[in-house]
């Protein structure tokens, strides 16, 4: 170790400090972000967490966080440093914009109602008796449900930058203005109906977005709670006491206790028992542990009673590792920009000098101001972006909803975005290619007093073996033999006595590679083997896969053995016993040759491999923390859900772009219109939110196209 000696390297000389910044809203925030911070002396990196508004800066120790919360302030935006640990992470910003669009909602169908009447051709005094209850209305609720998008102009504003949220402000506080000026003089024109009408849906949007980003808190949460909550530690005097996991240290003795999931990672120092590791290696079949093995938080003893020597606690353990992988895996996610984030950059400076070149024009045309102002405002309303925020989700939903008639839960708006662009997919082994539960074999050769004894001994074990052979022969119809002193000896099996004899199931005496275990009547031994079935249609899946052009591997955490007999039997390449790093690492490689994967796996070591890939699926049966870190679900025991998910996205891609099509070509027609003076900010109103239900009748086509598609795909594979 010595002769390494090397000078100590600037990287280690760095800290690390994250920062929270609620005022991202757009694809130019983290742009703006990261080089603004990166031209800041001492700092050596600035990458920004879009789905957490989040900023993870690598910097001199010279830097504190106020240094840096200060130069984000002077760049327009208010930030705090994070906490370290990522649950803490809620500003209640869910539950403002859920409020809000309640509010908006509701303003939006009573200013409706008299509009409508006002529309109809209603008298002057109807008219303006209509006018002051849509006043009274409108205005708390505009400013209530405007606040996300005023707060956010001013801000910008007060740094001297602009965002998308300027123009929107603009344009609702221009209309509601003009619309009370006219309500107090009398005026034929309100526009209350308009500016609550954008304010919800653009509140719409952002909600959706927030419950988006929410869903990576709640992966982390699911695998944090695997760990045992605390444990029985034994002091100087020989006591056992209780203590939190946080207050766990190394070098403390633990008893852990049958059926109890470890709190800390340590090693086994007295006892011998039965270890179910499943959440790190993803293999079903749980492991012997003996005195000098190493153990982890949130496995879980199935045996005997042991004692173990705490190595790492709280957020050094492995368990703690893998939520931070998950954690800044989501970063290389979140740097994807969508296309309607792209598009929209140039939207806040366009529509400004659009408005502001159609004000000055009609004042040097001599038509007022008040003539002016309604024109510039009617601008500022018909090019509101609802139609181009519509365009990527109208898609995704009516799509996600094909899908999720099919048997797939897509969780991530997003994902089909990110689905279609994939040009590789990587597989899980347990649990997803294969069913992920130990099933026995050759039952049929058991005599029918084997099968109930059998079947007694196995539902008295919480081994995964004895439940898929219980199981097994419950479907069968077997009932169980009447045994006598039924026990469970860790690392051996099940035993008793049926009718004067000794009976058990046994771990083979002989290992013979495979999964098995020996029922034993008395003197006599029969073999029963288990099998983990992969799923039915996997043959069909990986041909449909092939047919879209997407190479297929496997990545497991399983042994060599198990996972060779299912490379060769599907003809794929396969990496085994990898650990969750390796998958994330393998998923980094790929990505840094410009390659975007499709990951599907199932196991609590698939979560960073799920958070990091370009997109990723996990199946029903999946833990807790797959299902929360993967972008879509699918159910039951077929695969064929991954292929008609990338068919139905690449089919919806297409679908957003005629979207944007549209929505471009609304704007060609209708801002001329506006700028001419044709359009009053009713009119525009009325305009965008015609623009917008005409993206979504585009979208709606989908739902028979993603049928057909689906329906097709099936159709094939069962040819």
């Amino acid at each position: 170790m010595t002769a390494l000696a090397p000078a100590a390297p600037v990287a280690e000389t760095l800290s690390d400090t994250r920062l929270t910044v609620p005022g991202m809203r757009c694809a130019g925030c983290i742009g703006k972000i990261e080089r603004g911070l990166a031209e800041l002396p001492g700092v050596a990196a600035a990458r920004v967490n879009f789905s957490a508004r989040r900023v993870a800066v690598r910097h001199a120790p010279s830097l504190d966080a106020e240094a840096l919360i200060a130069a984000l302030r002077r760049l327009g935006f208010e930030a705090e440093r994070a906490a370290d640990n990522p649950l803490a992470r809620d500003d209640g910003e869910m539950r403002r914009l859920v409020r809000a669009l309640g509010v908006a909602g509701f303003g939006m169908m009573n200013v409706m109602l008299f509009s409508v009447s006002v529309w109809s051709g209603a008298d002057v005094a109807t008219r303006g008796m209509f006018h002051w209850i849509s006043a009274l209305i409108a205005l708390p609720v505009i400013a209530y449900s405007g606040r996300p998008f005023f707060a956010s102009a001013a801000m910008a504003l007060r740094h001297g930058r602009t965002n998308m949220d300027v123009p929107i402000s603009i344009g609702v506080v221009l209309a509601t203005g003009m619309s009370l000026y006219e309500t107090v003089t009398g005026g034929e024109h309100a526009y209350f109906d308009g500016a609550v009408m954008l304010l919800f849906f653009l509140l719409a949007g952002r909600t959706l977005d927030a419950m988006m980003r929410g869903r990576a808190r709640s992966g982390i949460a699911a695998l944090l709670g695997r760990m045992g909550r605390g444990a029985h530690v034994v002091g100087e005097d020989g006591a056992a006491h209780y203590l939190a996991a946080e207050a766990l240290a190394p070098g403390m003795l633990m008893l852990v206790a049958a059926g109890e999931a470890l709190a800390a990672d340590g090693e086994i120092v007295e006892g011998r028992t039965t270890i179910d590791a499943s959440m790190l290696t993803g293999e079903s079949d749980p492991r012997p542990a003996a005195p000098g093995d190493l153990v982890h938080a949130g496995m879980i003893n199935l045996g005997n009673p042991v004692r173990v020597r705490v190595t790492a606690a709280a957020q050094d353990t492995a368990l703690a590792d893998i939520a931070r992988l998950m954690d800044e895996a989501g970063q290389s996610r979140s740097r994807y920009v969508r296309v309607a984030d792209r598009a929209a950059r140039l939207y806040a400076p366009a529509v400004h000098t659009l408005a502001f070149l159609s004000f000055c024009g009609w004042m040097l045309a001599g038509a007022g101001v008040y003539k002016a102002l309604t024109i510039a405002t009617a601008v500022l309303i018909i090019t509101c972006p609802c139609a181009l925020g519509l365009a990527v989700p109208a898609a995704q939903v009516v799509a996600a909803g094909a899908l999720m008639r099919r048997g797939l839960l897509i969780k991530d708006g997003s994902a089909l975005e990110r689905l279609a662009e994939v040009d590789e997919v990587l597989l899980d082994k347990t649990g997803t290619l294969t069913l992920g539960e130990p099933r026995p074999a050759g039952l049929e050769a058991l005599d029918p007093q084997q099968r109930a004894v059998a079947l007694s001994l196995a539902q008295a074990s919480r081994h995964p073996l004895s439940r898929g052979l219980a199981r097994a022969l419950y479907d069968a119809g077997v009932e169980p033999a009447a045994i006598e002193g039924v026990a469970e000896t860790a690392g051996s099996g099940m035993s008793g006595h049926w009718q004067g004899l000794p009976v058990a199931l046994l771990r083979p005496e002989v290992e013979t590679g495979g999964l098995a275990v020996d029922l034993a009547i008395g003197s006599a031994r029969t073999r029963i083997a288990f099998a983990d079935p992969m799923r039915p249609d996997v043959r069909e899946t990986l041909a449909a896969l092939a047919g879209l052009g997407l190479p297929v591997a496997i990545a497991s955490g399983d042994r060599t053995g198990p996972v060779g007999d299912v490379a060769r039997a599907l003809g794929l390449f396969a990496t085994a016993m990898m650990r969750p790093a390796d998958k994330l690492a393998l998923l980094e490689r790929r990505a840094a040759v410009g390659h975007r994967v499709l990951m599907v796996g199932d196991g609590l070591n698939d979560g960073p491999a799920l958070a990091g890939a370009h997109v990723s699926l996990a199946p029903g049966g999946a833990s807790d923390v797959s299902q929360q870190a993967a972008d879509a679900v699918f159910v039951g025991e077929r695969l064929m859900p991954v292929g008609l998910a990338v068919r139905v996205a690449r089919a919806t891609m297409r679908v957003v772009r005629e979207n944007f099509a549209m929505a471009v070509a609304y704007n060609v027609l209708a801002v001329p219109l506006a700028i001419a003076g044709f359009v009053t900010p009713l009119l525009a109103a009325l305009a965008m939110s015609g623009s917008s239900l005409l993206v979504v009748g585009n979208s709606l086509r989908l739902a028979r196209a993603a049928g057909k598609d689906l329906v097709g795909a099936e159709v094939r594979s069962a040819t």
